[in-house]
């Protein structure tokens, strides 16, 4: 059976047996993990298997594990720098704050690997602006290019892992003051603004083999009236058009308050697939998980199954093995930051 367009949530530590049925729903392409999911390495191993052996292929398994305020997992992993933390070592040194980009990005990528998750939403490419509450320490730097360099390093240490990467907010979130959390952000910008600064990590990204991008939920109102995410302009024209971006493109959230713009649950993922999304993500909300589930059970996108096959995780790795190698004992020691910094939850506990 093949992948579908729509990646959902789970409700506990466990597979619920009606969860093992709607997993294997043609519609369902993936599982998105959050903290509730979380107990253990032990257990969170033990789930993913489950998620795996429900179908073949397997289901794609994703979390958000940025590392500081944005980092779902944290008993028994190690607790990862915010992004800016890299920027400020490139600052004093750039050889060392790239090196440690590197180092940060295998250390992630590494250790959710020896549970069986296939990537994290990561790295942001949102230029640290200071403007944007949400986005923040999330930013590696405010300069594009300390921005490219930092996250390039990043993906290639979560390569070396076996995990693709998602760049993430495109074509920039870093630009408004508003959360699409909890509102919807609008950007007064002119393109040729957004060209000339935020544009340019996702470019560089491109080029250097990101393998997949999720869009702002944002509305650029100078250059199109539609959420990024729901934008042919955005997603064809410039994305795939104009940066020659070929990989997989996840939609946000689509139960988030920015997303109501877009209509229904059903109308916000054909929009976004309609714009071109390659998969949709319909998160804390059951009701609205299976109103897309259903609006999408005969969708078909040969060129998306394509596409996926990049998602899944590689280098299958135990933990054993993984506290033997000298790098996770470097890793941790340089980058393994204070347990009791303040996390955000964005709601996605």
């Amino acid at each position: 059976m093949s992948l579908g367009p729509v990646m959902l949530d789970l409700e506990g530590t466990t597979l619920l047996q009606e969860e093992k049925v709607l997993l294997q729903h043609p519609a369902v392409g993936g599982v998105i993990l959050f903290s509730r999911n979380y107990t253990s390495h032990a257990q969170l191993s033990s789930l993913c298997q489950e998620i795996h052996e429900v179908r073949n292929p397997h289901l794609l398994i994703a979390v958000d594990h940025e590392g500081g305020r944005v980092q779902r997992f944290r008993e028994g992993f190690t607790h990862l720098p915010p992004a800016a933390w890299y920027g400020e070592q490139y600052e004093r040194q750039p050889s060392r704050g790239l090196k440690l980009a590197e180092l940060g990005g295998w250390l992630m990528a590494a250790e959710l690997r020896t549970c069986g998750v296939d990537f994290s939403f990561a790295p942001v490419l949102d230029l640290g602006h200071t403007i944007s509450r949400v986005i923040g320490d999330r930013a590696f730097a405010k300069e594009p290019d300390t921005v490219a360099r930092l996250a390039h390093a990043w993906m290639v240490g979560s390569h070396t892992a076996g995990m693709a990467v998602v760049g993430k907010h495109f074509p920039g979130h870093g630009g408004v003051a508003g959360d699409s959390h909890t509102e919807l952000p609008v950007d007064v910008r002119r393109f040729e603004d957004i060209e000339l600064e935020d544009l340019r990590p996702f470019g560089h990204m491109i080029q250097a083999g990101m393998e997949a991008v999720m869009p702002a939920h944002v509305i650029y109102q100078r250059i199109d009236n539609h959420l990024a995410g729901f934008s042919h302009f955005w997603l064809q024209k410039i994305l795939r058009g104009q940066l020659g971006f070929q990989g997989i493109i996840f939609s946000d959230d689509l139960n988030m308050a920015a997303a109501d713009a877009a209509g229904s649950y059903a109308s916000r993922a054909e929009a976004a697939l309609t714009a071109g999304c390659d998969m949709v993500l319909v998160c804390n909300n059951r009701p609205a998980a299976l109103e897309v589930l259903d609006h999408l059970k005969g969708y078909d996108d040969p060129a998306m199954h394509v596409r996926l096959v990049r998602m899944h995780g590689r280098k299958p790795l135990s933990l054993q093995t993984l506290h033997m190698d000298p790098r996770w004992k470097e890793a941790v020691d340089k980058l393994a930051q204070n347990p009791d910094e303040t996390t955000l939850s964005l709601n996605l506990d």
